[in-house]
């Protein structure tokens, strides 16, 4: 075999083995892809988080729409059959939960709702009545004219005709929420949500309606937000934690 003849062959025997090496983009990836592991019930991982958000809401919301009384015992196996679930979203729900103060421990597979008496109820309001006016102070300057107005539009809307009590609940959630967030500080917006869930937990035993106080005591935060007048806006939010304090007094003595 002459020299160019041999030089031919290793040149094509190289590239056969070269072809032989290469893979299509679709076989690299099922080679570079992780083994999926099959959660305990036989869904996919994603599928188990998407399920363990939705118990968590759902059991959220029946503590604060009051489906579930302060005191309530929640079995880990019994709530699983009520949403139509497996235990283990069920589970991280529950933790969740405990985590956030809403639910405590009562056995290894037991939670109850928490129940906050009437001297926490208290002190958790006087602690958000100075919590919300620093919130004010801080954010009087960053809420926008039009986020202000937007929310004076669902306070009206809410007027009129007849709404539930968790639309009415949910609109007091954006109201202090969005003050608090306009604070521009995270520590203070998470501390004015735990007080205001310890109020949510005490009125699980304590039905109070005010809901047209709350549109008048609204609105009037509202106007002084919009006139960026921080004195009258910290005497509205003051006013309006004070005034649920009376009402509770009320309820209490009869």
């Amino acid at each position: 075999m002459t020299k160019v003849s041999k030089n031919v062959t290793e040149t094509r025997a190289k590239k056969t083995a070269g072809k032989r090496k290469l893979k299509t983009p679709a076989a690299a990836s099922q080679d570079e892809a992780p083994a999926r592991v099959p959660a305990d019930d036989g869904l996919s991982d994603t599928r188990v988080v998407s399920l363990g958000e939705r118990a968590y809401r759902r059991l959220r919301e029946m503590i604060l729409d009051r489906e579930l009384e302060a005191g309530a015992l929640l079995n880990e196996h019994r709530v699983a059959d009520q949403l139509d679930m497996s235990r283990t979203p069920v589970r991280e729900a529950l933790i969740r939960l405990t985590g956030e103060g809403l639910l405590v421990r009562a056995d290894a597979r037991s939670f109850s709702v928490r129940t906050v008496s009437a001297r926490e109820f208290f002190e958790s309001m006087r602690v958000r009545e100075t919590l919300e006016a620093q919130a004010i102070d801080l954010g009087i300057q960053r809420l926008s004219i039009a986020s202000i107005e937007a929310l004076e539009v669902q306070v009206h809307a809410l007027e009129v005709g007849v709404h539930t009590e968790v639309e009415h609940r949910e609109f007091d959630d954006l109201l202090h929420r969005t003050i608090a967030e306009a604070s521009g500080n995270a520590v203070l917006v998470q501390m004015i949500v735990m007080m205001r869930l310890n109020a949510r937990l005490f009125r699980v035993t304590s039905h109070l309606h005010r809901q047209q106080e709350n549109h008048v005591e609204h609105l009037a935060i509202l106007a002084a937000l919009k006139s960026r007048d921080v004195v009258e806006a910290r005497n509205a939010m003051i006013n309006h934690i004070r005034g649920l304090q009376d009402d509770v007094i009320k309820a209490i003595t009869g």
